[in-house]
């Protein structure tokens, strides 16, 4: 019997990580099995173990990384270096990633992108609000791979963001955005599986659409390595 492809889900070295409690969850009812990377803790796991990864949401890039100098939110330098990392060896390697918020943010400005600081003075349609509830919508571009895994062309999200992808990182393509056109979700051309949103599906699992995110990466995730699947 194969055994279920392993998921790194990265995140803060926080004891208490609700995010991390809930893509446990989501991963383990997609069939995968979950493993929380952190700074402190990514170096005592192979990567070659790993089977696909979730770089997760958190606190704010270092503005530095994609040119800009404005940022006044909370930063943590030291797990944007292994989150880096960790995006670096998934692209040489080909695993399968999803990113969620500053996840999907991270992977556009490693592939030399750039993000707007701060968003919240450039609504017109959607609310500043953040909520973990599904009270904003996100349009599909009818590109790419996200339709066809959320099996329809508008679906409610999230919000727990203030920041979002500005110029897009070389190889992405956006496929979905919101009601203000802010990019809410991009894929990569050039990469077997990259999907980055800028929700939070971990905290919706009760919706159909969200939890076929994370069936679709563990499903990718199967044909990633399926050598090191087997008993």
């Amino acid at each position: 019997m194969a055994k279920p492809p392993i998921i790194g889900v990265t995140g803060p070295d926080h004891t208490f990580a609700i995010g991390w409690w809930a893509s446990w969850l989501s991963v383990r009812l997609a069939g995968g099995a979950p493993l929380r990377l952190t700074p402190s803790t990514y170096l005592l796991h192979e990567h070659d173990q790993l089977n696909g990864l979730i770089i997760g949401g958190g606190d704010d890039i270092d503005p530095g990384l994609y040119g800009h100098d404005d940022g006044r939110a909370p930063i943590d330098p030291e797990r944007d270096r292994f989150e880096i990392e960790m995006i670096e060896h998934a692209l040489h390697t080909q695993l399968p990633i999803l990113g969620i918020c500053r996840g999907a943010q991270l992977i556009n400005v490693v592939l030399g992108g750039s993000l707007f600081p701060d968003i919240r003075s450039m609504r017109q349609r959607t609310s500043n609000r953040r909520t973990p509830l599904p009270r904003k919508t996100a349009i599909g571009t009818q590109r790419g791979q996200l339709d066809g895994v959320m099996r329809q062309r508008r679906w409610r999200i999230n919000s727990l963001h203030h920041q979002a992808i500005d110029q897009l990182g070389d190889g992405l393509i956006v496929t979905a955005h919101d009601l203000d056109n802010f990019v809410q979700a991009v894929e990569s051309t050039d990469h077997r599986l990259i999907i980055g949103v800028q929700w939070h599906p971990e905290y919706l699992p009760y919706l159909r659409s969200q939890r076929r995110l994370f069936r679709h990466l563990v499903h990718c995730a199967r044909l990633a390595k399926p050598e090191a699947l087997d008993d």
